[in-house]
């Protein structure tokens, strides 16, 4: 036997080089956890996609206190629920706002341990779908456990156990839990809050306490809890937990590249399953859209950030998971149904109108044009059209039309300010403004999808209309500056304008946290026509080289003290935001795609690393890890609802993903090395392209994409005007999606 397993395992790295551990094993959650301006990434324990989700509650990954452990968080960056800590013995009165400074951690998606340096208390955390598993060991033999509501609720216990409740943004989330021994507890009112000091047995060692959440009641918390944990013990529980992960994360395994780059790469891909977050229980899930209880034979998904998923997030779980997609895309539909608006962020408690835009109906377009076609189009085309015709396009609002939104129905752009003028419109956002470029800018876009959507939902008659929509960015590209530019009601460009540094804090009268240089490129639907605007290609390819060499003409805290999100500068090129992430694809539409070759490679070398400051920016609940996972492969979506992806230069020699149709796609480089960046050739399962993109529905066909890479561009390749990639104004998607289409 032992020959055997030996045998097996030298033939598994003799077929993976470079893979023998497992992918989950790569998984650093550190990484990214010091954040350079803004919020750093989160340890997060958890099971791909599930409700329960943990971390220590603490200021970033170099502060050496923990303050609590909650039982599981609102969202990603948006809170956490219940408050737990151990204790050593009787608590004092302080204990409760006291946070431990802590030792020898260890970080996995699917387990943590940490030790606190006074007590050498050792607290360790695993996770079911809905349930979560928390293990604790007493030096001193005084097992306590301190146990209270985060927000406002209610906790009761036994010796047995303890049950609970917390309130929420209109929600409530319920906890039963069960303890490895009998307890005694203690329990205290705080105002609206309940606090439990639980005892456990002098002279025992370890304490064990595991829980069921729900959204539901306290009594589907129960089932949860006897359901996925029932008897079994907290090394099974973990076990069963890694080898979630080593599943997820095996769907794509890559071979070559550094040590560093591999940790790099799974952990982004680790982090792309953070969200959505099914919450169904038992078939039946709590919706905050209209405050009930349904079921459903389909599981319902919350969490998501679309400004920031939708980009590349969204289109990497279409590629990997497409029935979970499907899920995805129609409990949207069902918050339209349920709500009456289709939803922008989908958090816990309900639509939480962040950023700018209409992106469902890109997610959307994206997933249908690539044949995820398992949920009601018709209805999801309806939702997105209410939204782009009756509903407020203002950044940070929802509900209906405002006098705004009336002038850009009839004039096709948004109005701005001048610097100093005084708003008049009461329905904008005091700190968020107009954003009335960047606003534009995204309505076209989602205008071309919503166009998209029409026809493929039997509403042929809206298609003209919304494409004509499309075209609306044209209204804010001023020519004779060579840049998008803020226009007031009149029709008048707004003077002065810097395009570095206009528009307040994070130039939010006229664009979104970037200033105009990045905006100058976010016309994802039509590059063609931009670089038209633009003066032709060449002037196009010269402005695009010029933003990665641009200057502050400031210094830089006073650049960062007004633009923070602009992190990770390259010239006036941020990485730490996600306008930007298709911004170094664009070589390829100019014709000169070794450029992109070499731009993404620099990129991911210089601000993705196996750090604490390995990412540049809000990481977003896998926003920006989705751009690290396809760039680094090779592969990029630079306009969803394209059913094609533009082609870079991978940092592996292999990169294999294992399709749901059984068939696996392999993208493979000859002659990869740091200098040999630039690709010589493409080959598709074996027939020579001389095209720098891919469609969607090859890979799905199976085989393998051949690259030859060497140290010296290959300016012929991808230059001729047939091969560049399609423009999507000019486009039928149709002509490009999966066969049954």
């Amino acid at each position: 036997m032992k020959k055997a397993v030996l045998s097996f395992l030298v033939l598994g790295s003799l077929l993976w080089p470079g893979m023998a551990q497992a992918q989950v094993d790569y998984v650093d959650p550190a990484i990214g956890g010091q954040g350079f301006l803004l919020e750093p990434t989160r340890p997060t324990v958890h099971l791909p996609n599930s409700m329960v989700r943990v971390y220590p509650v603490r200021k970033d990954q170099l502060d050496d206190q923990i303050r609590s452990f909650p039982l599981t968080i609102i969202s990603h960056r948006l809170g956490e629920l219940f408050w737990l800590m151990p204790c050593d013995g009787t608590p004092d009165a302080g204990a409760w706002n006291h946070p431990a400074a802590y030792d020898q951690e260890k970080l996995t998606p699917y387990y943590l341990s940490t030790r606190f340096d006074d007590s050498l208390i050792q607290t360790e955390f695993t996770a079911t779908e809905r349930c979560g598993y928390f293990r604790f060991s007493f030096p001193s033999g005084k097992p306590t456990v301190l146990l209270a509501n985060r927000m406002a609720g209610e906790l009761a216990g036994s010796s047995n156990g303890i049950t609970g409740m917390e309130r929420f943004h209109d929600m409530q989330v319920f906890v039963q839990g069960e303890f490895s021994a009998p307890v005694k507890i203690q329990s205290s009112v705080e105002g609206d809050r309940t606090r439990l000091v639980i005892f456990g047995q002098a002279g025992k060692n370890v304490l064990e306490f595991r829980y069921g959440v729900s959204f539901i009641s306290v009594e589907q918390a129960r089932k949860n809890l006897e359901r996925e944990i029932e008897t079994r013990s907290f090394e099974q529980v973990k076990r069963n937990a890694r080898g979630r992960w080593e599943k997820v994360l095996g769907q794509v395994k890559v071979e070559g590249g550094t040590e560093a780059q591999r940790r790099v790469f799974y952990t982004a891909l680790y982090r792309c399953y953070e969200r959505m977050v099914n919450i169904t229980e038992d078939g039946k899930y709590y919706s905050a859209f209209d405050h009930q209880v349904h079921q459903d034979a389909r599981p319902f998904y919350v969490d998501n950030w679309l400004w920031d998923t939708y980009r590349a997030l969204q289109p990497l779980q279409t590629l990997l998971n497409p029935e979970m997609q499907a899920d995805q895309i129609q409990s949207y539909v069902r918050m339209y149904e349920q709500s009456g608006w289709m939803p922008s962020f989908a958090v816990l408690w309900g639509d939480y109108p962040c950023m700018t835009g209409n992106h469902a109906a890109a997610w959307m377009a994206d997933a249908w044009f690539k044949g995820v076609q398992n949920f009601d189009v018709k209805t999801a085309y309806a939702g997105v059209r209410k939204n782009s015709v009756e509903a407020t396009i203002l950044p940070w609002r929802n509900g209906p039309q405002t006098s705004l939104d009336k002038f850009y129905a009839d004039h096709g752009y948004l109005p701005a300010l001048r610097p100093g003028e005084t708003e008049t419109v009461a329905e904008v956002h005091p700190f968020e403004r107009r954003q009335s470029v960047a606003v534009t800018l995204a309505q076209s876009y989602d205008d071309w999808c919503i166009a998209q959507l029409a026809r493929a939902s039997g509403n042929d008659a809206d298609y003209p209309f919304f494409l004509k929509r499309a075209g609306n960015y044209k209204n804010v590209f001023r020519q004779d500056k060579n840049s998008v530019w803020p226009k007031d009601a009149e029709g008048n460009w707004i003077e002065p304008f810097d395009p570095k540094f206009s528009g307040g804090m994070g130039g939010r009268d006229y664009t979104t946290e970037n200033n105009a240089y990045t905006y100058d490129w976010d016309v994802q639907h039509d590059l063609d026509g931009l670089f038209e605007l633009m003066g032709g290609r060449t002037k196009a390819e010269a402005k695009l080289d010029q933003l990665f060499r641009e200057g502050l003409d400031r210094s830089k805290y006073e650049f960062w003290s007004k633009f923070p999100d602009a992190s990770g500068l390259v010239g006036q090129f941020s990485m730490g935001n996600e306008p930007s992430f298709a911004i170094p694809y664009i070589y390829n539409h100019l014709g000169a795609p070794w450029k992109t070759q070499k731009r993404v490679r620099m990129l991911l070398d210089t601000w993705f690393t196996d750090t604490l400051l390995g990412i540049p920016g809000d990481e977003d609940g896998g926003g920006m890890s989705a751009f690290v996972v396809f760039s680094m492969i090779g592969l990029y979506p630079v306009t969803p609802g394209v059913p094609v992806y533009d082609l870079t230069s991978p940092v592996f020699d292999r990169a294999t993903i294992r399709l749901h149709n059984g068939k696996t796609f392999s993208i493979v480089c000859r002659n990869n090395s740091p200098d040999n960046k630039y690709i010589q050739s493409i080959k598709l399962n074996g027939q020579s392209q001389s095209h720098v993109w891919i469609k969607h529905a090859d890979v799905l066909k199976g085989g393998i994409l051949e690259l030859q890479l060497g140290n010296t561009p290959n300016t012929a390749l991808g230059s001729n005007p047939v091969d560049l990639p399609p423009s999507a104004m000019a486009l039928d998607p149709r002509a490009f999606a999966p066969e049954k289409l």
